[in-house]
């Protein structure tokens, strides 16, 4: 029973490198990290459990599970967001009301052009939302989230910039719609 399964494709881990929170509950748990690509192409790991550090301080696992998701996703639906240039990084998170979750997260730089690409599947959005940070260095910069799954396993996204550069207010690209993205 694997209760959650990513794979991830960078194109320079060294410029995005990967960062995840992985929601754990239950007594035994265990996470495994596979490299599939060529022996030439080495990969850098790191776990770390996040454990409370006093009992009025939420873990950061608690404060991923607090984050409010905005956005409706349905099945076979597709939402993209585009970033101003001085947005250095972006967070995401993706829940359900407790159905599985299935979705696949791209960063594209340009028309087309992919730079990161993940594949989630969780078997429970409640239990294990799941909470990236992407860097998105350069101009161009588009997130775009597509639910994988049927029209029956909508899910709930939240998608805005995490570190902006100083002394800028544009922080999203506006598009014809008027919320910076489409669905």
């Amino acid at each position: 029973n694997t209760p959650q399964k990513l794979a991830v494709y960078l194109e320079d881990g060294g410029l995005r490198p990967f960062r995840a929170v992985i929601l754990s509950p239950g007594d035994q748990n265990s996470i495994a990290i596979r490299n599939t690509a060529q022996m030439e192409y080495p990969l850098f790991a790191g776990v770390e459990a996040n454990l409370k550090s006093s009992s009025s301080e939420l873990s950061l696992s608690e404060q991923v599970s607090q984050i409010d998701a905005k956005r409706v996703i349905q099945g076979g639906a597709v939402f993209t967001m585009p970033f101003a240039p001085s947005v250095a990084s972006v967070q995401i998170l993706l829940k359900t009301d407790g159905r599985p979750l299935n979705a696949r997260i791209e960063l594209l730089q340009g028309p087309n052009n992919v730079k990161q690409v993940m594949e989630v599947y969780t078997e429970d959005g409640t239990e294990r939302p799941f909470y990236t940070i992407i860097e998105t260095p350069g101009t161009g910069n588009v997130v775009r989230i597509v639910n994988t799954a049927t029209v029956e396993f909508p899910i709930l996204a939240n998608v805005e910039p995490f570190m902006v550069e100083e002394a800028s207010d544009d922080l999203f690209v506006v598009s014809d719609e008027g919320e910076g993205g489409s669905n």
